[in-house]
């Protein structure tokens, strides 16, 4: 049995920085890995998807060059092998040095490639070792949700991690949810060239956003040629020969799409099922959160949930502050809390979309007073037509 003072399970943006900080402090640390170190944003969220989000806006440039003055004689085509080559070139030093800087890092032990399970509140279990520690911090991220469409189990599917493996061009993508990861896929593959049809049960794109915004990122896709079916719920899929179909109960259009993959990207659930927290008496929420205070304190005394797995925030930025805030408490006596933060998302489509805070309607709702403002899409209203709308 191994003593620690700490114990990271998970080394994300907020568990790497963390063991990293506890170490640095003279703590003795254990860090625990089971597949990538890095985690979702390094290894298969932000790095990865924002390369190929802008070799898809090389495409598209491209394709737009005779309203700059350029001209390309004949069709711009992409060689997806060597837009997977890049991006497999910009992740590689990256995870390389991000493993390094852990393994490097005086007082802290890598647990690399082993899963971790508690056994007590203060043990934990790493392949045949037990560890113990008075604090405990958990890191352990999400995964793509599958919903429970009937005949998923007899087709082939993507997610975002296995969306990042491929090195061709699918001819059709049929993609089920229209939010930041399914959007983000439909533009970009749109440019690379595949056709596209975007599936979302609800009556608009990106519910998070208010009414006029999502009806202008609607219009942006449309005009590129993504097909979007809203109001659409998803009842069933079947393979047909070498395509895909699906069957939808939808207001408008047509009861069935087919095409030749199909993407899910109709939300996310936490890693928090095979952990053994009902040994350590950590509490969940319904829907597979592990249950926070303002600090980021679970129920049990000594452990903690960081990230995407306590349902405060599923970005990286959110991710660091909630280091930043553990970290604060217990190292600098500075009782900073997530209540503290300014919320902000984006969506990394084409010209992106930025938030800060509340959107008008959840301010409305409120009945705050403040004061809203929008920064025009300029860069995109000032293309003409037809090198904005140019079709792969």
């Amino acid at each position: 049995m191994a003593a620690y003072d700490a114990i990271v399970i998970g080394t994300g943006t907020a568990g790497s920085y963390l063991a990293a900080r506890l170490a640095r402090s003279g703590m003795k640390v254990a860090a625990i890995e089971r597949k990538l170190v890095g985690e979702t944003c390094l290894n298969v969220g932000c790095t990865p998807t924002k390369t190929l989000v802008a070799n898809a806006y090389a495409a598209h440039m491209a394709r737009c060059g005779s309203e700059y003055g350029v001209q390309i004689d004949g069709r711009v085509a992409v060689d997806m092998k060597r837009v997977k080559a890049r991006k497999d070139a910009v992740l590689a030093p990256r995870q390389a040095g991000l493993e390094a800087w852990l393994r490097n890092t005086e007082n802290c032990t890598l647990y690399h490639q082993h899963h971790a399970r508690f056994v007590s509140p203060r043990t934990v279990r790493v392949g045949t070792d037990v560890l113990t520690a008075e604090r405990i911090f958990l890191d352990v991220g999400g995964r793509a949700a599958v919903p429970p469409i009937p005949g998923l189990d007899r087709v082939n599917y993507l997610t975002n991690v296995s969306m990042l493996d491929i090195d061709f061009l699918p001819p059709h993508f049929l993609i089920v949810g229209g939010s930041y990861i399914g959007l983000e896929f439909a533009q970009m593959y749109r440019r690379f060239g595949s056709e596209v049809t975007v599936i979302e049960m609800g009556p608009r794109l990106i519910q998070r956003e208010d009414e006029d915004v999502s009806a202008a990122i609607l219009d942006i896709l449309e005009k590129e040629g993504v097909r979007v079916r809203l109001n659409a719920k998803c009842i069933a899929v079947e393979k047909q020969d070498d395509r895909i179909s699906a069957s939808l109960d939808c207001a408008g259009g047509p009861p069935l799409v087919s095409g030749s993959h199909l993407l899910l990207a109709a939300g996310r659930r936490p890693n928090t099922d095979d952990l053994g927290l009902d040994q350590a008496g950590v509490l969940l929420d319904k829907r597979g959160y592990i249950v926070v205070d303002d600090q980021l304190r679970t129920n049990v005394l000594g452990i903690w949930a960081l990230r995407d797995c306590n349902g405060r925030g599923a970005f990286t930025h959110t991710a660091f502050n909630d280091f930043e805030i553990v970290a604060a408490n217990i190292l600098d006596n500075d009782p900073r809390r997530v209540d503290d933060r300014i919320q902000t998302y984006a969506l990394y489509i084409d010209p992106p979309l930025a938030r800060a805070r509340a959107n008008e309607a959840e301010v409305r709702k409120q009945g705050r007073p403040a004061l809203i403002g929008r920064r025009p899409m300029t860069r995109w209203r000032a293309r003409s037509k037809r090198a904005r709308h140019r079709a792969p």
